[in-house]
């Protein structure tokens, strides 16, 4: 780094700052955050950066309410993007969708320029915007059941383990008998079968399924349905390699999910966003480590993604974020302390950028005192400085270019160039409707699958049924038939003088063989009817 350090007036301030100037003088591509703040006062020639090559070892954004953490978002995903990389994003309250398009030039912005020797000019950057399901405006993602998984789908159901390892029967069961889940009336027609009386047995085998939790999970669908998640299961499911693409230009796509319309279903769309990264793992090469990661995912408000998780659901969020790194994926988390990542979550997380913590109570300083101790050892007073942050300032500390922490930076963030806030409505519908994607994934498809198979064979069984009790009236009706004539004939027989010619014919043996006949020949019609075969032609 070049220049002098205009507040470093005394020896100790000099040998920190040269420290920390130095920890940030990296050689190859890097983001640039912003200037250096030393003593309240802020070094424009110390800048603060992240080296390009480690934004895949992950990060974190972390910080109060009102801090700037959506700005810090939209700073990064902009050089993200003129980097060739691409951005994947969840807008949660509306107000990210102005990244695609240029920011107005203020005095607060021109002041922020000035302190952190910025250069700015406006830009806006390309985007692609989506929506859960269709809710909103956006391209819809949707998923299938099966892709969904019951890891996943046992999470946004609040099941307990219990119930979670009883749906993963199901979704075996499913698997093994080709009962394609697209969406949740599948879900439920293969629980309800299988403590069917006709299903009981099938999975016996494996376990079996009990009524009782048949019963809550059932339930659980039931209320998942009525707030209107079936829409955000189905065909066509979302291919999570469009998030891959550049725009114009070389430029890295900004992928945007619009939440705003489901932002009272946290459980439902912070499991939505973990199963995208899952599917991306999954789908994905092994790379190693590259010059630029592939694809840079921030996940916000990752806090609703742990509470009430299950140990399966940790687990695998765990190893994604563990070996999601091979295959060229970055992710941050973003969200207001660290404490609300597990440990072995926050481990993996090398870069870390965070905002000022408030501590009005008890709760709020040990979240404080936990934060400080997630930091590589300083020369700031870090629980103090956190708390005396302004916004769009943070402390920072990432990977080096050889992988080593870096010294720990208070840091004035630079100014967006893009719009920061929302853009219009219609020119939101607009952007939406002109994409290519638009058409592959605006239209639901509902094909053939578990539910209507389990219903035909359902149905197939109550005719087969209807046909065995019809069947059964038959014979009976005509065992009573034959007792009756049985009886007639012997009444018959001790007075035959007063039987008519016409009751002579229709008693004889002659008579009473063709009826049968006749009859039997009746049965077998009805009853090729009603299980819809087709006659024999002779």
């Amino acid at each position: 780094m070049n220049g002098t350090t205009p507040s470093a007036d005394r020896p100790g301030e000099q040998i920190a700052t040269a420290k920390i100037a130095e920890g940030y003088a990296f050689t190859g591509p890097a983001l640039d955050l912003g200037a250096l703040l030393w003593d309240g006062v802020c070094l424009p020639d110390l800048q603060i950066r992240i080296p390009l090559a480690m934004l895949n070892r992950h990060g974190l954004v972390a910080g109060a309410t009102g801090t700037g953490k959506t700005k810090t978002l939209q700073l990064i995903a902009e050089q993200l993007s003129e980097q060739g990389v691409p951005v994947f994003l969840a807008d949660i309250k509306g107000d990210v969708s102005g990244i695609s398009a240029p920011g107005a030039s203020n005095d607060r912005i021109a002041e922020r320029a000035r302190d952190v020797a910025q250069q700015w000019t406006p830009a806006g950057f390309p985007c692609e915007f989506y929506s859960l399901g269709g809710i909103g405006p956006g391209i819809p993602v949707r998923a299938t059941v099966t892709g969904f998984g019951p890891v996943l789908m046992s999470k946004v159901l609040q099941l307990n383990q219990t119930q979670e390892q009883s749906l993963g029967l199901v979704f075996h069961y499913a698997d093994a008998k080709g009962l394609e889940l697209i969406d949740l009336k599948d879900l439920r027609a293969v629980v309800a079968f299988l403590v069917s009386d006709r299903g009981k047995a099938e999975l016996k085998g494996i376990g079996g399924l009990s009524t009782v939790t048949a019963g809550v999970i059932l339930r659980a669908l039931t209320a998942f349905e009525q707030q209107g998640a079936g829409e955000f299961f189905g065909e066509p499911e979302f291919d999570t390699s469009e998030f891959l693409r550049t725009g114009p230009g070389g430029r890295g796509l900004v992928s945007i999910l619009e939440l705003p319309a489901v932002q009272d279903k946290p459980q439902l769309f912070s499991t939505f966003l973990m199963w995208l990264l899952a599917d991306l793992f999954d789908d994905l090469p092994e790379v190693g480590d590259l010059e630029q990661p592939k694809l840079v995912f921030f996940f916000d408000e990752a806090h609703l993604l742990f509470n009430g998780a299950s140990k399966a659901f940790l687990e695998s969020i765990t190893q994604t974020v563990r070996l999601i790194r091979s295959k060229g994926i970055g992710i941050f988390f973003v969200t207001q302390t660290p404490k609300d990542v597990p440990a072995d979550v926050l481990a993996q997380l090398g870069n870390r950028v965070q905002h000022a913590l408030r501590a009005f109570t008890p709760d709020d300083a040990k979240a404080l005192k936990a934060t400080v101790r997630t930091f590589p050892h300083s020369d700031y007073d870090l629980e103090e400085l956190l708390t005396q942050l302004g916004t769009g300032e943070a402390v920072v500390t990432v990977l080096s270019e050889k992988g080593a922490p870096t010294p720990v930076a208070a840091t004035r963030l630079r100014a967006p160039r893009s719009l920061m806030g929302p853009i219009e409505e219609p020119a939101l519908e607009q952007a939406v409707k002109a994409s290519p994607l638009y058409l592959r994934y605006a239209q639901p498809v509902d094909r053939e699958s578990a539910y209507e198979k389990i219903s035909a064979e359902q149905a197939a069984a109550e005719r087969a049924a209807e046909a065995a009790a019809a069947a059964a009236e038959a014979e009976k009706q005509a065992e009573a038939a034959e007792r009756a004539e049985a009886k007639a004939t012997r009444a018959g027989k001790a007075a035959p003088e007063d039987r008519s010619l016409a009751e002579q014919v229709v008693g004889s043996g002659v008579f009473r063989s063709l009826a049968r006949s006749i009859g039997t020949q009746l049965g077998r019609e009805i009853s090729r009817s009603i299980f819809g075969t087709a006659r024999r032609r002779r």
